[in-house]
């Protein structure tokens, strides 16, 4: 399997930020990790490896991006006005450095966004905010209202409302879009939803599902036996909906 390590200082986040890349052809794949996680947790838990028949046929090429969780939603030092502007920065790294980047590396015009817990929530808030940009998003164990509280999970935002935090997150925002231009785009990318059935994201990925379909938005929701939400779960997931 083909893999390449890439590092460079981010104008966008003024820090050096680094990514993997693994095979060398196929749907270009932005794999966004997990709550407080970094871009090289997927491949030591073995679940870039369960996709790897996928990587080497050329069906797939993985890019594992860095997080920075913790210098945003999970910085609690800071206030929630500055937390979600971080984040936003986040947003535009992806967006203006590492797309250019998988532009130049993978030529197939087909990229997908794609990531389990935290980074099912990244995957599926930028592919819906920008869906002529994609083809497919994949939200695996994900959260997608992070001012929701369900079970032991605390609202992200502390309560904060902002129009900025209103439209970062999908399960709000998705429900009133009503520019033809933008659901046109939504409707033509495959998204799925999989999740465990004790999550305490379930009622969130449910709710997310059928605001969905009552815009007309196609999507394939899948429910897992138990909470699912460990890589145990995801290394069996990946191949199926990656």
């Amino acid at each position: 399997m083909q893999r390449e390590y890439h590092k460079w200082l981010s104008d966008n986040l003024e820090r050096e930020m680094e990514l993997l890349v693994f095979g060398h052809a196929g749907r270009a794949v932005v794999f966004f990790p997990t709550r407080m996680a970094r871009f090289y947790d997927y491949e030591n838990w073995g679940i870039v490896d369960s996709i790897k028949s996928k990587i080497d046929n050329g069906e797939v090429q993985l890019f594992c991006v860095d997080s920075i969780d913790g210098e945003s939603f999970y910085n609690h030092s800071i206030f929630p006005s500055v937390r979600i502007s971080r984040h936003l920065q986040y947003e535009m790294y992806i967006l203006n450095e590492v797309l250019p980047f998988v532009q130049a590396i993978n030529k197939g015009g087909f990229i997908e966004t794609a990531g389990c817990s935290m980074g099912a929530y990244h995957a599926i808030n930028l592919a819906t905010k920008y869906p002529w940009l994609f083809k497919k998003a994949v939200g695996i164990s994900g959260r997608y209202d992070l001012t929701d509280a369900p079970g032991d999970f605390k609202d992200l935002m502390s309560g904060y409302i902002s129009e900025t935090v209103y439209f970062n997150m999908p399960s709000q925002f998705i429900a009133n879009i009503n520019e033809e231009a933008l659901l046109n785009h939504l409707r033509k990318m495959e998204i799925i939803l999989a999740v465990g059935e004790t999550d305490p994201f379930l009622a969130g990925n449910q709710h997310l599902s059928r605001i969905l379909w009552e815009k007309g938005i196609q999507n394939q929701f899948y429910r897992w036996e138990s909470n699912a939400h460990r890589p145990h779960y995801w290394r069996k997931m990946a191949p199926l909906y990656i």
